[in-house]
């Protein structure tokens, strides 16, 4: 637990343990990482989400509904243009149902985004069984496409 106090001069002072210093120096590390991430999405002009956005994206019953209404389309738009039955995207993006990979490809295509950007993490039991994570196989596209 962290002790407050005053240095010799009297400027406020607080003694961590070891464990609470070396976790805020970790979390420290980690957010310049994903800053130095986030500057080089922007500069490839990837597309990035608002605070809001993202938490609309995690509050989504899988990211596949988020990216759909982002893009503005019905499921019957989404469906219709990727060859695919409407009901049979509804419980994709219900979760009931995982689709073909094909199928996933078009429909990223469709949205822009990439194949990972509409698997959910539940989706990624390979990655967690072997610790491996699964090859990209399709490429993030700029947002002004």
């Amino acid at each position: 637990m962290p002790v407050m106090t005053k240095s010799p001069k009297g400027d406020d002072i607080v003694i961590l343990s070891r464990r609470e210093y070396e976790r805020l120096v970790l979390a420290a590390n980690e957010d310049a990482a994903d800053a130095v991430a986030a500057r080089k999405a922007v500069a490839r002009n990837e597309e990035t989400l608002s605070e809001a956005e993202l938490d609309a994206l995690l509050a989504a019953k899988t990211p596949l509904a988020f990216w759909r209404r982002k893009r503005g389309l019905t499921q019957a738009e989404l469906a219709k243009s990727v060859g695919i039955a409407q009901g049979f995207l509804s419980e994709l993006e219900a979760g009931q149902k995982t689709g073909t990979v094909g199928a996933l490809r078009r429909i990223a295509s469709v949205l822009g985004i990439s194949l990972d950007d509409i698997t959910s993490s539940k989706d990624r039991s390979f990655e967690q069984r072997t610790k491996r994570p699964a090859r990209r196989t399709i490429g993030r596209r700029s947002a002004n496409r």
